[in-house]
């Protein structure tokens, strides 16, 4: 768990890290460098989840030794398939994406991070976010250093 006493709101405590995976934590299908050991130290603290529709067909290649669990869609969509899942494993729930089809599931998290990253990002995700980083890299540091996400959601 991480837990974040925020001055001014409410306490965060944070069990779930699930992560979008084209887009968010890879371009062109492919894990972005420099995440694995962000992964592996935030994996003593959080279940993490990475969520996906696989369009490159490449992330069981690229996650297989991370300590993550890998969810693939069971049908097109995308959206109503990431909420299930967020709202299934209950609160303290934090949320990496980019894409339109992560609204809903910003919604339904604790706290939202939308990803700048090489793919872009759908802008409408903004109006769904608590937090915006230029890069999967800046999102997970956020969480492993958790009063940088203090400073900025401070009242």
């Amino acid at each position: 768990m991480i837990r974040i006493d925020i001055p001014g709101r409410d306490i965060l405590e944070l069990h779930h890290l699930v992560l979008d995976y084209n887009g968010t934590i890879a371009v062109d299908g492919k894990l972005l460098p420099g995440l694995g050991s962000r992964l592996e130290k935030l994996s003593t603290h959080l279940d993490i989840c990475v969520l996906t529709a696989d369009t490159y067909g490449t992330v069981a290649q690229h996650c297989e030794e991370l300590p993550v669990e890998v969810r693939t869609f069971p049908r097109p969509d995308a959206a109503g398939c990431k909420l299930e899942i967020v709202q299934s494993l209950g609160p303290g729930v934090v949320c990496l994406g980019n894409g339109y089809n992560d609204c809903q599931m910003f919604d339904a998290a604790d706290l939202a991070i939308a990803v700048l990253e090489g793919e872009g990002m759908y802008a409408g995700l903004l109006a769904h976010a608590d937090l915006l980083v230029c890069s999967a890299a800046e999102g997970l540091d956020l969480l492993l250093n958790i009063d940088r996400i203090r400073a900025d959601l401070r009242s």
